[in-house]
């Protein structure tokens, strides 16, 4: 089977970091975003894919070529940000007779896919949130869907949407496609896969849904830090240290090099990156970055950065103030 991967978002909530990375490649649990989605999609069986880029896009092409060189991928060029439903009607020369995969790539899934795949029917993941505002979502009739609304400003159903797609019927797909682009039906001022689905739905397609527990959002920052101490629960990965002391879970790359630090729990160290005389938990530290003296808590640093303080010493008498910067 095939598969879809829209990875064309700027990601203005990640700034400052997809100024100079694209969103899919910040590190999470020792990998990109957009490694744990391929390595799913391996270990599902699927056995080519497609990825709509844009901004950044010759860091995620040189990132798949040298990670995944013996996984099929073409690259689509989305060269503006017109909304889900235009990159896949950019990709849409991978719509053939047989069903297709749409995963968003700056979502990680833990999920059995292959129950879903073998299902002849077109289903869509969902997950019940608390505010479903921030998320396309699925009023149900029985067992099917019966609508679909993009960022409800007054949701009536919870099921949020969660970005995994199986289409079983990609003609109609691709029917659908064309006319939402070439009638310019946009909403919210772009071009929305949900528009295309409700489409498919109001032509007859039935659409199911199947749920998705394990959905890891890595668009802000809190959820990215969220999601790397979801992953890294799963099971910790650094070699033996002297004179430091870990928290675990952690990931540690074997290029890092640590010393007289506290490291941990959920925290992230990348490749090449030096930390010294500092305590670090709940946090991503990036590739070359240099961090001493200093104590990260929630915190993202990207590669090639730079964090350093000092330590104090007081010796404070009784009803004493002190302020220092």
């Amino acid at each position: 089977m095939h598969a879809l991967i829209p990875v064309a978002g700027i990601g203005t909530r990640l700034r400052p970091h997809t100024f100079t990375h694209p969103k899919v490649l910040l590190n999470v649990a020792g990998k990109p975003i957009l490694g744990h989605i391929i390595d799913k999609l391996i270990d599902e069986g699927i056995t080519s894919a497609s990825i709509i880029v844009g901004h950044l896009s010759e860091q995620i092409i040189a990132y798949v070529r040298k990670a995944y060189p013996d996984f099929p991928v073409d690259f689509v060029e989305q060269e503006m940000p017109l909304g889900l439903g235009h990159a896949i009607y950019i990709a849409r020369h991978a719509l053939k007779e047989e069903p297709v995969l749409i995963i968003l790539g700056d979502t990680i899934f833990d999920v059995d896919l292959r129950p879903v795949l073998k299902n002849p029917v077109t289903a869509l993941g969902v997950k019940t949130v608390e505010d479903p505002r921030r998320f396309g979502v699925a009023e149900m009739n029985g067992s099917a869907i019966r609508k679909l609304i993009e960022k409800p400003e007054h949701p009536t159903s919870n099921l949020a949407v969660v970005g995994l797609y199986h289409i079983h019927n990609t003609p109609l797909l691709r029917t659908c496609l064309d006319e939402v682009v070439q009638k310019d039906i946009r909403t919210k001022g772009e071009y929305q896969l949900t528009d295309v689905l409700q489409m498919m739905i109001d032509r007859g397609e039935r659409m199911e849904t199947f749920p998705v527990e394990g959905w890891y959002d890595c668009g802000k920052p809190e959820t990215l830090l969220s999601t790397n101490k979801a992953l890294l629960a799963k099971g910790s990965s650094y070699g033996p240290m002297d004179g430091v002391i870990i928290c675990e879970p952690v990931f540690i790359a074997p290029t890092a090099v640590l010393s007289n630090c506290v490291v941990g729990p959920n925290t992230t160290v990348g490749d090449g990156a030096e930390v010294s005389e500092a305590v670090i938990r709940n946090s991503i530290v990036g590739a070359e970055s240099r961090v001493s003296k200093v104590l990260l808590e929630n915190s993202i640093i990207g590669s090639g950065a730079s964090v350093r303080g000092s330590y104090k010493r007081f010796n404070v008498g009784d009803a004493s103030e002190l302020e220092f910067y």
